[in-house]
């Protein structure tokens, strides 16, 4: 049951239309942005993908080095090595040490219509220190009146981690460090106080051998700063859309029947689909109801063919009234969106 309502012009923003911010470079994927309003534009806070271009018998890739002009440096490898193991488009090992084939970096593609967005020509935000040496991906921003919250995964060889950032011009950004420490991610904060503290959606890893548990979890704080009250709040669904793993979007939205949370699922196929949650207004803990099917699916070419295919994933929208537009990446290499009536959301799950 897919009640998205795609703009015509997708995918928005392709990675041709993009400049890699390193010599030798090219830009692999754009995905799920951040969007936020601010001084009458719409703006998205992308995670671009950047691969070094290959040379016959070699895999090199990059890694973050304040040190560096540019704020990275290039490691490279013999295909021959025994030492390297590669056989993943996306993460290799050297003698024991992992690596990303690409990496990540935040950058802001603005707007005047939330359609035709202008990619500013370098990273907003680049990984900084041992907890992001392998980049930052998935930014969230939350807006607490002229504050904005970016939470976001950052990653190293330690895992990925919640990461926090906050501004209030765009221009002056305070790194606020760990937030949630690794394996975490997707991590969204709500945009209001809810019964004098502050709550964040999270998807902790836990894994014992080769059982894994990839959960929807909630917390809370009375700073902002000290996470705690820990709670799984929804699990995956053995058959179901959401069988393998389900992680959170955008911050969730106040409507009169609940907090609406669009969140991502897969299937053993990995398949992402989109869904909803609803929870209770005053009480973030209780689940209202969830989504028995997908309120979005991957049905576009654009959505099924791509770095890694069948994918719909978001964590960034905008609310005017009753239109929800929802920004998401689509197989991990375009920026797309769609609107979705909340009223209908509402209504598949209510009914």
């Amino acid at each position: 049951m897919d009640i998205a309502k795609r703009f015509t012009q997708n995918p928005l923003i392709q990675p041709e239309d993009i400049l890699a911010s390193v010599q030798g470079a090219e830009v692999e994927c754009l995905l799920n942005p951040g969007v936020f309003k601010f001084e009458g534009k719409t703006y998205l806070l992308m995670r671009v993908a950047e691969r070094m271009k290959q040379r016959e018998g070699y895999l090199s890739t990059l890694v973050v080095d304040p040190t560096k002009e540019g704020g990275v440096s290039i490691v490279e490898f013999a295909l021959d090595d025994p030492k390297l193991c590669y056989d993943d488009a996306r993460v290799f090992s050297y003698d024991g040490k992992t690596y990303l084939t690409t990496l990540s970096h935040l950058r802001l593609a603005e707007s005047e219509d939330c359609i035709n967005f202008k990619v500013q020509p370098k990273p907003l935000l680049l990984g900084l220190g041992e907890y992001e040496d392998f980049g930052m991906e998935d930014c969230r921003v939350t807006q607490m009146g002229e504050l904005y919250i970016l939470t976001y995964t950052a990653v190293s060889e330690y895992g990925p981690a919640v990461g926090k950032i906050t501004t209030r011009d765009w221009k002056t950004f305070t790194r606020d460090g760990i937030m949630l420490a690794p394996p975490n991610k997707d991590c969204a904060i709500f945009e209001e106080i809810i019964d004098d503290k502050f709550w964040c959606l999270h998807r902790p890893v836990v894994k014992v051998d080769s059982w894994s548990e990839l959960n929807i979890w909630l917390a809370s704080s009375s700073d902002m700063e000290h996470w705690g009250n820990h709670i799984c709040l929804a699990k995956t669904r053995p058959g179901m859309w959401d069988s393998q793993r389900i992680g959170a979007g955008a911050a969730p939205i106040r409507t009169e029947q609940g907090w609406l949370e669009i969140y991502h699922g897969c299937d053993e196929t990995s398949r992402y689909c989109l869904g909803a949650l609803l929870l209770d207004l005053s009480d973030p803990r209780k689940v209202i109801a969830r989504s028995e099917e997908p309120i979005m699916e991957p049905l576009e070419k654009y959505e099924q063919q791509g770095f890694f295919g069948n994918v719909v994933f978001t964590n960034g929208h905008l609310v005017d009234g009753d239109c929800l537009t929802l920004y998401y990446g689509a197989s991990d290499t375009v920026i797309c969106a769609a609107d979705l009536s909340i009223k209908e959301i509402l209504q598949t799950l209510l009914s």
